[in-house]
């Protein structure tokens, strides 16, 4: 029974996986224990498991730590809600109507090749430093990757299930809203996903520069002091936020879209 859950596609028992997965992490957590406490580091090139959650204890007593999660929190959801809002409309239209993507793909093409970091000066001229221009990192870095990403999905809905609505009698609005939008939704789920990852890592690119409030800001306090405890903790903080977000987009996916393929 073993060799079979290393077959291809075989499930597993849920306790199994979640026995694993609990294993990965002490795996890390014992690793990480044994470089700082077995001396193997010193504390100022990796913080010891002690320091870190001292350092939480003290900036969650003190209230800072939840001032620059919350910073963080407001700019990178403005930032993702204002780029997904816009590319999945877009995308799927994209993907479905060879009109619009003559309009839109040399744009976009050009755009997702730009580095984000790049545009920050243009963007600290024309915006200003205020949460408004870190808000305009986050939208530019994900628009355009979604934009692709979604048209994708959209590009390869099955022509065949377009005609065959036609063929039952579905005139061209019901094609889209009970055709073609309910097969691209899943994957469209899946790459919201996704980019709510690089999301994350453009809002630390946002707040190493110009900045006085969030985890990045944190952070790059912290690296100068070589307070490695400090820079965990930020890094921990980011981790476990994503984690968070990523479980949010899975739950959505499993009750908003139930007929779409289990994860």
């Amino acid at each position: 029974m073993a060799q079979n859950y290393f077959a291809p596609k075989v499930e597993i028992p849920r306790p199994l996986y979640v026995s694993l997965g609990i294993a990965s992490v002490a795996v890390v957590f014992g690793l990480w224990c044994l470089l700082t406490y077995g001396g193997f580091t010193p504390p100022d090139f990796l913080a010891p498991p002690d320091q870190v959650a001292a350092a939480a204890i003290k900036r969650i007593g003190n209230g800072s730590l939840l001032d620059n999660t919350e910073a963080s929190l407001t700019v990178i959801l403005l930032g993702f809600l204002f780029a997904s809002v816009l590319s999945v409309p877009l995308g799927i239209l994209m993907g479905s109507f060879k009109v619009v993507e003559a309009l839109i793909e040399p744009i976009t093409g050009f755009m997702r090749y730009i580095p984000v970091s790049a545009l920050i000066p243009l963007l600290i001229l024309w915006i200003g430093i205020g949460v408004e221009q870190k808000i305009m990192v986050i939208f530019l870095g994900t628009f355009f990757q979604q934009l692709i990403l979604i048209s994708d999905v959209s590009a390869r809905v099955s022509k065949d299930l377009i005609d065959c609505s036609y063929t039952l009698g579905a005139t061209k609005r019901q094609v889209i809203w009970r055709v073609l939008l309910p097969a691209c939704m899943p994957g469209v789920m899946d790459n919201l996903r996704v980019t709510m990852g690089w999301a994350w890592t453009y809002l630390v690119v946002a707040e190493l520069v110009a900045a006085n409030s969030g985890l990045g800001y944190m952070i790059l306090n912290a690296m100068r002091g070589l307070f490695t405890d400090v820079i965990l903790l930020g890094v921990f903080t980011i981790g476990i936020l994503g984690l968070i977000t990523d479980m949010i987009f899975k739950f959505a996916r499993r009750r908003l879209l139930p007929w779409s393929a289990e994860f």
